[in-house]
């Protein structure tokens, strides 16, 4: 038996329910997994608001990133053995699949061995954060010297991703925070800048540290008006991705202005990479790497226990962690 978490209809935090059941045999291609840490992430908020990219059937689980122990194995599984440590990446619906769980199913495409350097909490917060950056800077802008990037939501778990992995391509990412409260952590986490867009003039501080040019990428997970000035503050050519919509403003877009600099606006999310089979494996190869050499580091804020799952999606909702959410098993 094992303690898994559901909810029964869209709602707050309130709405998640501890429900004891069996976990059954994993099918041909897939794992059952022992759970020791679990990965929270923005996407869950959403999914339990049923407010995600598709719809939630209910009762629903919930859940992406997770690390542990494989218990058992599907009959046609041959990548991975029974007391291997292993890392769940996201690339699977959570209409399918949920990691919030003592014991878990997953399919065998979506585990990855775990990096040996890391602990357990640390291994189940990389892998949403690092390869949703990568996917858009790496795999699709392929950033490198010379590019300028800015980073809104920096002190996000994605936003942090991203700053490191501007540095590790030779890029310079200019990261976004509200207000000054985090301009010195973010610059310890590699921020070559950092503005404060409560209390400086966005675009004219990036034109001023690009010496006029503006930034090539913009890498937003919030949309609404501020995405109009990170459109002007682009370069000639110049590209926003969009992967999130934290703002609950109207996104509008500055047709002219965009058809003038020749700017472009491109919707992103993780599936892109870890959906398909070869740019899964890049974006693995590409993370350990960078974990191995230590340019790619885990940051996280806050760790809860199993128990405490309500209490962890209530302090992700309040916006103020730097770094990512970790619930330990």
């Amino acid at each position: 038996m094992s303690r898994t978490i559901k909810f029964a209809q869209a709602g707050g935090p309130e709405v998640l329910e501890f429900v004891e059941t069996q976990v059954r045999a994993p099918a041909p291609h897939e794992v059952r997994i022992k759970v020791k840490a679990i990965g929270i992430n923005r996407a869950e908020s959403m999914w339990r608001l049923n407010d995600y990219i598709e719809p939630v059937k209910f009762p629903a689980g919930l859940g992406y990133e997770a690390a542990g122990i494989v218990d058992a194995i599907g009959s046609e599984v041959t990548g991975f053995g029974v007391g291997d440590e292993v890392n769940l990446i996201p690339s699977f619906s959570m209409n399918d699949y949920g990691t919030y769980g003592e014991v878990i199913i997953a399919p065998e495409h979506a585990v990855v061995k775990h990096p040996k350097s890391l602990s357990y909490a640390e291994a189940a917060s990389v892998w949403m954060m690092f390869v949703t950056a990568y996917g858009a800077l790496i795999e699709d802008a392929k950033i490198g010297e010379g590019d300028y990037v800015i980073i809104p939501a920096a002190s996000s778990s994605v936003g942090l991703a991203a700053i490191q992995i501007a540095n590790y391509a030779g890029a310079t990412p200019i990261a976004l925070t509200r207000t000054s409260g985090k301009r010195q952590q973010l610059l310890d986490a590699g921020a070559k800048h950092v503005i404060a867009t409560e209390e400086t003039d966005l675009v004219k501080e990036v034109m001023r540290i690009t010496d006029g040019k503006g930034a090539r990428i913009a890498f937003d997970p919030v949309g609404g008006p501020t995405l109009t000035k990170l459109l002007s503050a682009l370069s000639f050519n110049g590209t926003a991705y969009i992967y999130g919509a934290l703002s609950p403003e109207t996104t509008a877009l500055p047709v002219l202005d965009m058809i003038a600099k020749m700017t472009s606006v491109k919707a992103h999310n993780i599936w892109v990479t870890s959906g398909d089979e070869t740019r899964r494996k890049a974006a693995v190869e590409y993370v350990l790497t960078g974990l191995e050499s230590g340019a790619l580091k885990p940051v996280i804020d806050r760790e809860f226990t199993f128990d405490e799952m309500v209490d962890a999606h209530r302090y992700l909702e309040q916006n103020g962690q730097f770094g990512k959410i970790v619930v330990t098993v």
